[in-house]
C-alpha cells in the first residue's frame, strides 16, 4: 500500500490558535494509522484573490499566473496529497479572507486544468465564538463538490467552539467530532488505496 498524505490548510489569521488545534485532533488519528499529515498555516502569508484573468486556462500547467504569495506552493500540497483538508475561523458569518482566496484561485486552477483534485477526499473544519459557521463550513464544501471531490463526514458538522486562543479544547463534542473524522477519513483512505 503507498504512503496515503493528508494536508491541511489553517485559514486563520491567528497561528497556533484555536483552529490549528482541531486539526491536530484530526491529525492525532491519523498518525495513528500510519498517514502522513501537514499543516500549512496561512496566517502572515497574505495570499491574494483571484484577479479573473483566465491565464490558468490559457497556460494550463497546475498553476496560477500570480506568483507573488503562497498559492501555487499551496496548490503543488493540494496536488501531491490524498486528502485536503480546509480550516478556517468563522468571520461575519463565513471564511476568512485567507481561505477564499485560497479557495478561488486553487478552485480556479483547478477547473483550468480538468479538475485536477477530483476524486481526492476533502474534509472542512470550522472554529467559531458563536454562530455563522454552518455557512462557513458550507462554503468549504463547495469547493469540494465543484471540484468533484468526496466529502468525508463525522459524527457531527465539523465545527469548534471557543473564542480565545486554546478554548476548543473545552469543547468535547467538537473533539469526538475530529477524531471520528480522523477515523473516517483514515477508513476511506485505505479503502481507496487497497
Amino acid at each position: 500500500m503507498k504512503e496515503m498524505k493528508v494536508v491541511a490548510f489553517n485559514g486563520s489569521a491567528r497561528k497556533n490558535g484555536n483552529t490549528a488545534l482541531m486539526i491536530g485532533y484530526l491529525f492525532e488519528e491519523l498518525a495513528k494509522e500510519g498517514i502522513a499529515t501537514e499543516m500549512v498555516q496561512l496566517a502572515g502569508e497574505h495570499p491574494h484573490g483571484c484577479i479573473a484573468c483566465y491565464q490558468c486556462f490559457k497556460n494550463k500547467n497546475n498553476r496560477c499566473i500570480v506568483d507573488v504569495d503562497c498559492i501555487n506552493s499551496c496548490i503543488e500540497k493540494m496536488l501531491a496529497a490524498d486528502a485536503i483538508v480546509l480550516a478556517s475561523p468563522t468571520y461575519f458569518a463565513d471564511i476568512t479572507a485567507e481561505t477564499k482566496a485560497l479557495i478561488d484561485r486553487a478552485g480556479m486552477t483547478s477547473r483550468a486544468n480538468g479538475d485536477m483534485f477530483k476524486r481526492k477526499l476533502g474534509a472542512a473544519i470550522v472554529t467559531r465564538r458563536r454562530g455563522g459557521a454552518i455557512h462557513a463550513f458550507d462554503s468549504i464544501n463547495h469547493f469540494f463538490t465543484i471540484g468533484q471531490m468526496i466529502i468525508v463526514g463525522s459524527s457531527y458538522w465539523n465545527i469548534g467552539v471557543g473564542r480565545e486562543k486554546g478554548e476548543v479544547a473545552e469543547d468535547k463534542e467538537g473533539i469526538t467530532t475530529m477524531q471520528d473524522l480522523g477515523k473516517n477519513m483514515a477508513w476511506l483512505l485505505k479503502k481507496i488505496h487497497a
